[in-house]
């Protein structure tokens, strides 16, 4: 661990770009197409036949000779019926026409459909009842062409149906359906393990319960709410437990995180008390499989943060695990995860390396400061203004413990040092949840 690092407050871009530097994608594997929502594809995704694989009609109607209709009105001997599903029986010569449903093919002779809105049932031998040997009259002319889905019209067989790196969503998933790729490699959702030390921390009992809590205890919240976060963002949480304030307890449970999961985030442990065994336990393991950071971010909440890149221990391929040792503060531990941690889980997910995205707010009131030499990053409510303009105000009690603050929230407004933002002007916002209308969510 550098020494040197801890000393001096380092800019949030480049510890976001420290965290980046080593992370890597996790290797494809394959897995079913209805478990593939929201996982990033590995591969281009090729259409091995045409999509539609034949030519069928887009309405109801009849299949016609386009040039038997020039003089409509006109009246055609329907020859067949076909529905969706079944194979023409016979072709549409001249004067003739097949009744068709959505989706049937187009029978052979058939060059356009007259929709079955503009038809009318002619009346013969007293019944006027559709139907092979009955008689349609076509209102309107229609052009040859007319309501058809060509073969390949869609997607032809050989092109590229999902290219790689696409965030799967849902239509994407009906695309991979519609060409039979019921298997699909995708980078896996990352397993990451989370694990909240310290002996003041008392857990919830296992029927759900909360026993009374001692002198200078406190519950435990910080691992809740980062579980809840990372499954909100496609992650596959680990509950990894509390561990208590000695080195032998945060050693078991790193190692057992190691062995079992693709990332780990830690709470609590990394400031310069004597009992912040997390980082002098992290040290250590650094010296033995990879490399140990420990940084003083300059922002403001979540200055302490130890970053490391440690060697599994699971037996299987060698790899490098991302650990993040966040501060124990509530409000700290989840802003540090959004600014440092989560771009990282997205690049072991797939996705491309990058700072977490910005959008320009105004300032609704202002976001008034004082110079420290850090990034503030201010919990605020985002909003839509009756004016279309994106809107940002302070959310609750900006301190790190304040954490009913952070549930009002819903980004995190980056105010560079100095005096802060004054009313009416424009900054960057990191979002992390939904955008209601102005004033929906405050009090």
């Amino acid at each position: 661990m550098a020494a040197q690092d801890a000393e001096r407050l380092v800019p949030l871009e480049e510890v976001q770009h420290l965290a980046l530097s080593r992370a890597r994608a996790l290797p494809p594997v394959e897995i079913p197409l209805d478990d593939a929502l929201g996982c990033v594809l590995a591969h281009d995704a090729v259409a091995t036949e045409d999509v539609p694989p034949f030519a069928n009609t887009a309405m109801d109607g009849y299949a016609v000779r386009a040039g038997d209709t020039a003089n409509a009105p006109v009246e055609l001997r329907v020859v067949d019926v076909l529905g969706a599903g079944s194979s023409p029986n016979v072709g549409v010569g001249p004067g003739e026409a097949v009744q068709i449903m959505t989706g049937a093919p187009i029978p052979p002779g058939a060059d356009a459909i007259a929709i079955v809105e503009r038809a009318e049932a002619v009346l013969t031998g007293g019944s006027a009842k559709p139907g092979p040997g009955s008689l349609v009259r076509i209102l309107d002319s229609v052009v040859p062409g007319a309501h058809f889905r060509a073969a390949g019209s869609d997607l032809a067989a050989g092109s590229v149906a999902v290219a790689a790196g696409t965030v799967l969503e849902p239509a994407h998933i009906g695309v991979l359906a519609s060409i039979g790729a019921g298997l699909v490699k995708v980078h896996p959702r990352p397993r990451v393990g989370v694990m909240s030390t310290g002996d003041e921390l008392v857990e919830l009992a296992a029927d759900g319960s909360a026993r009374p809590l001692s002198p200078g205890q406190i519950r435990d919240s910080n691992r809740h709410a980062l579980l809840a976060t990372l499954r909100r963002d496609g992650c596959v949480p680990v509950d990894l437990g509390l561990a208590i304030d000695t080195e032998e307890a945060v050693t078991a449970g790193l190692e057992r995180a190691l062995a079992t999961c693709d990332a780990v985030i830690t709470t609590g442990g990394v400031s310069k008390g004597e009992f912040d065994y997390v980082k002098t336990v992290l040290a250590k393991m650094g010296a033995a499989t990879g490399e140990v950071r420990e940084l003083s971010v300059a922002i403001r909440p979540a200055k302490p943060l130890v970053l490391g890149w440690l060697g599994n221990r699971d037996g299987a391929e060698p790899r490098l695990v991302p650990v993040f040792g966040l501060p124990g503060n509530p409000v700290s531990s989840l802003v540090s995860y959004e600014a440092i941690a989560l771009p990282v889980l997205r690049v072991l997910a797939g996705h491309a390396p990058a700072a977490p995205p910005t959008v320009p707010a105004l300032a609704d009131p202002g976001l008034r400061r004082r110079a420290d030499g850090k990034t503030h990053l201010v919990r605020v409510e985002l909003s839509w203004r009756a004016d279309g303009r994106l809107a940002a105000r302070a959310a609750g009690g900006q301190m790190s413990h304040q954490l009913s603050g952070m549930a009002v929230a819903n980004g995190l407004a980056v105010v560079p040092d100095g005096e802060g933002i004054a009313e009416g002007e424009m900054l960057e916002v990191i979002p992390f949840g939904p955008i209601g209308p102005f004033g929906a969510r405050g009090t």
